[in-house]
């Protein structure tokens, strides 16, 4: 992987289709957000179905994957800042921000503080709104227990929760229990500390997609339908064969989804 030193840190990350090529690169720059807890690879099967039309760059956010996981508190400003950065560092003066799950809210995070740098944003099964004190109380519990035993209870009780395709759910155990400790559980306390987004969407000026699984256990699909009854141009794309992993479990259409920014 590449790696870019990025807010003190050394951010990796990929970049693939147009941005990979020698040619001036052309097209929309598509940035693609994992959720938690787990890594860039996750789009490895959609990303070849979107190299003949974006420069992709799929960074493992900080605490993730091969990117640095600093020692200290960090909210998920901090990691869209880190996206900020590594923008600078790739020159790209505007980019499409896809998140998914926690993904999409650090993608919302980057573009309440600077939406200027945004030329769309898509969420994946993910949403708007702030955790309940009850699901806020249990991510710093989830946190603390990490913490203290590592990832590897989470690594064979969440996966289920994901999909119930039991092949995706060994490749995603496999993602799981790779990651740190300590960037799992400081992006759990940094989900509890975000605020509602729901406000915003309607002031938001650049194209919007959010891409939602029908059967997601995690978070319903009422959520989406939600947003778009506060946005009503957001472009909502329902996937009826897909749960909380879009990108796995129906690749061709999130693909398809996705391609609405070229149209922008």
């Amino acid at each position: 992987m590449l790696k870019a030193h990025v807010n003190g840190i050394e951010l990796a990350y990929e970049r693939r289709g147009k941005g990979r090529r020698p040619e001036p690169v052309e097209g929309a720059a598509l940035i693609l957000l994992h959720g938690h807890p787990l890594d860039h690879t996750i789009w490895e099967t959609l990303a070849p179905l979107l190299e003949d039309d974006f420069d992709l760059i799929l960074p493992d956010l900080r605490g993730f994957g091969h990117s640095a996981a600093p020692r200290t508190p960090y909210l998920l400003t901090d990691m869209a800042a880190d996206l900020l950065a590594l923008m600078d560092v790739l020159g790209l003066e505007r980019a499409v921000l896809a998140g998914h799950s926690m993904g999409g809210y650090i993608a919302l995070a980057f573009a309440r503080a600077w939406p200027q740098r945004l030329s769309g944003l898509a969420l994946v099964a993910s949403h708007v709104f702030a955790d309940p004190p009850e699901r806020r109380a249990a991510r710093y519990r989830d946190a603390a227990e990490i913490e203290a035993r590592g990832p590897g209870l989470l690594a064979e009780t969440f996966p289920p929760k994901l999909t119930p395709d039991p092949r995706l759910q060994a490749r995603l155990r496999e993602i799981i229990a790779r990651q740190d400790p300590w960037g799992v559980a400081q992006s759990l306390r940094a989900m509890a500390e975000r605020p509602d987004a729901s406000a915003c969407l309607a002031e938001f000026g650049f194209p919007m997609v959010v891409i939602h699984g029908a059967a997601d256990a995690l978070v319903p699909l009422e959520r989406a339908r939600q947003a778009k009854a506060l946005a009503p141009r957001l472009h909502l794309v329902e996937l009826a064969e897909a749960a909380h992993l879009p990108m796995l479990e129906a690749p061709a259409a999130t693909a398809e989804a996705l391609r609405f920014f070229l149209e922008r």
